[in-house]
């Protein structure tokens, strides 16, 4: 079976193992797949100036308009994470995440897996970060766009080393502003821009990752609940030890 987990490199992983020390738990390897895969897949692939819209860096952080549709995640014992998606910016992941909620999907699903100052991962109804399919029964392709970044609350796609394997696992960007420093300085600077910078330092995030996973939604409501289950005791492979349940997934208007 593939294994969906985020893929950095190994250079990579090793500093930023020193840059997060503190937390314990970004050793590297748990950063890269099973196989010992040491790049990321897409980056050869893609533009770094590519974008799908005009819209300026940093639109993902704006709240959502009245009467937008949005994503709301129950968690089981914590509460809600509220998320606006980005249908013209990554139309195939968003249409995919959509389609999957509305068949309830998601329900009864856990965060499979957690790493604190990192990410937090789910999607996968095996739970074992192995499995789960997109609504097209295959995977399908990245949709890198220049003005969605990983900012702090970021919610993007997991995939395996192959190419095009989007397919229902996804995470949601944990990193706070006060480790962003280090990671900046060991971001490939081609990725960079000093706006893009200044956001990074301001809302936290995983520079790194830009580019290479498709970057479809961000949490505007909710993050301190992201940051209780980043910070969840966990076992073998960032597993919690104790199950965290998304009780429902589901598409609202938003109200405002």
């Amino acid at each position: 079976m593939r294994n969906f987990k985020i893929i950095v490199s190994l250079a990579l992983a090793t500093a930023m193992a020193l840059s997060v020390s503190s937390c314990g738990k970004f050793d590297g390897s748990s950063a890269v797949t099973s196989a010992s895969a040491v790049q990321t897949t897409a980056t050869a692939q893609n533009d770094y100036s590519y974008s799908r819209t005009a819209d300026k860096v940093g639109f993902q952080l704006e709240k959502p308009q009245k009467g937008e549709e949005i994503a709301v995640l129950t968690i089981k014992g914590y509460g809600d994470i509220k998320i606006r998606l980005f249908p013209e910016s990554a139309p195939k992941a968003v249409e995919n995440f959509k389609e999957l909620i509305k068949k309830g999907y998601y329900n009864g699903l856990i965060f499979h897996r957690v790493i604190k100052d990192f990410m937090i991962q789910g999607g996968d109804p095996t739970g074992t970060g192995t499995g789960g399919e997109s609504i097209w029964g295959e995977g399908f392709e990245y949709e890198v766009n220049a003005n969605l970044r990983h900012f702090k609350g970021a919610l993007a796609m997991a995939h395996s080393s192959m190419p095009n394997s989007n397919g229902s696992q996804f995470y949601i960007v944990q990193g706070g502003a006060e480790g962003v420093s280090g990671v900046l300085q060991n971001t490939d600077p081609a990725k960079l821009t000093d706006e893009v910078k200044s956001l990074y330092q301001k809302n936290g995030g995983y520079p790194f990752l830009d580019f290479d996973y498709t970057v479809f939604g961000q949490t505007f409501e909710g993050l301190d609940i992201v940051d209780k289950i980043a910070s969840v005791q966990t076992g073998e492979n960032d597993k919690p030890a104790t199950d965290v349940v998304i009780e429902k997934a589901e598409l609202v208007k938003y109200e405002g």
